[in-house]
């Protein structure tokens, strides 16, 4: 079978990984202790940024909706992989067979059997050709679904998480060379959004 197709696991982890910027408007006043102390200095014209970032692989690895959507991915995988061994098998058998059938000289004087087993062969391939490229379209669509739920899921919770907090903006850390640790609320965002997931999954 000349196609052989299969999701890659990169773009799985792209998928659960893809990062956002979210902004909000000026630092509550009322924001605690540990947020002033962990805000950024002042620069030269007076203006200070209240900014915070999270770690998108450690979301990713961590918030049970995302974890989810990887093992789907996963399952998905398996099963665009059972189906093209299991055609590509059917595909060899018949192969086989007319290779067999000709070297023992059985198509001699049944050249429209012989014919009509090349065509069924032919039509094999390309239905399973047909049905693979269907197959892997159908889990792409699927995939992309999943990936805006889940950046839709992670927008929606920072901009919440944020009307409390009134950061200047949110930052995945892999938009800069280096973040004071102190700037770190991954753990406390992706407990947020399993807080809210799970929620809604028992609800359900």
């Amino acid at each position: 079978m000349k196609n052989h197709l299969a999701i890659a696991a990169t773009g799985m982890v792209a998928m659960l990984s893809t990062a956002f910027v979210g902004c909000s408007g000026a630092a509550d006043k009322s924001a605690g202790t540990n947020d002033k102390a962990a805000a950024s200095d002042s620069t030269k014209s007076g203006v200070t940024l209240n900014i915070r970032y999270i770690d998108a692989d450690s979301v990713s690895a961590n918030y049970n909706l995302a974890k989810d959507f990887k093992e789907a991915a996963l399952r998905t995988y398996s099963k665009i992989e059972s189906a093209q061994n299991s055609r590509a098998a059917e595909i060899q058998r018949l192969g086989q067979k007319i290779e067999q059938n000709m070297r023992s000289n059985y198509y001699v004087g049944k050249e429209s059997e012989y014919e009509a087993d090349v065509r069924r062969l032919n039509k094999m391939q390309q239905d399973a050709e047909t049905y693979m490229a269907n197959l892997q379209r159908t889990s792409q669509q699927e995939m992309a679904q999943q990936q805006v739920e889940l950046n839709d899921s992670l927008e929606s919770f920072l901009k919440e998480y944020n009307k409390k907090k009134g950061y200047d903006a949110i930052l995945f850390k892999a938009a800069g060379a280096y973040f004071n640790p102190a700037l770190d609320i991954t753990k406390e965002v992706t407990a947020g959004l399993n807080a809210r997931y799970n929620k809604v999954e028992k609800k359900k």
